[in-house]
């Protein structure tokens, strides 16, 4: 069993809601944590079991960051959404450094998320 976060800003939280849909049976096994609005989604509209976090600009992605240093997050699944400034930038990108720092495997769109998922299951 993985600790595998699940994050997505707002204008991808349907596509991952989607993705984590699709990829229910994969994921149901990990140990899944979200953060705010997207965890919320995640329990309502699937049948998966997640851990929520606060929302990320209220520390959310500090929280994952912190499960990374600490080393506890094997996979971050972070729908990103290239097209729109974020106004807590600063955190996500420190939640990137931090995956990148740590060697944590990451995904940032569905083909990787995919490609992760499928990695864990072997």
């Amino acid at each position: 069993m993985k600790t595998i976060a699940l994050v997505a800003h707002d204008q991808k939280k349907d596509s991952l809601v989607a993705w984590a849909k699709a990829h229910e049976a994969e994921l149901s096994p990990h140990r899944l944590f979200a953060t705010g609005t997207t965890g919320g989604r995640l329990q309502e509209e699937t049948g998966l079991n997640v851990t929520p976090l606060k929302s990320g600009p209220l520390g959310g992605d500090a929280q994952l960051g912190a499960m990374i240093a600490e080393e506890d997050l094997h996979a971050l699944i972070f729908f990103i959404d290239p097209l729109s400034a974020m106004p807590h930038d600063v955190d996500v990108k420190s939640l990137i450094r931090l995956a990148i720092l740590y060697d944590t495997l990451m995904a940032v769109n569905e083909a990787t998320a995919t490609g992760i998922i499928r990695s864990l299951a072997d």
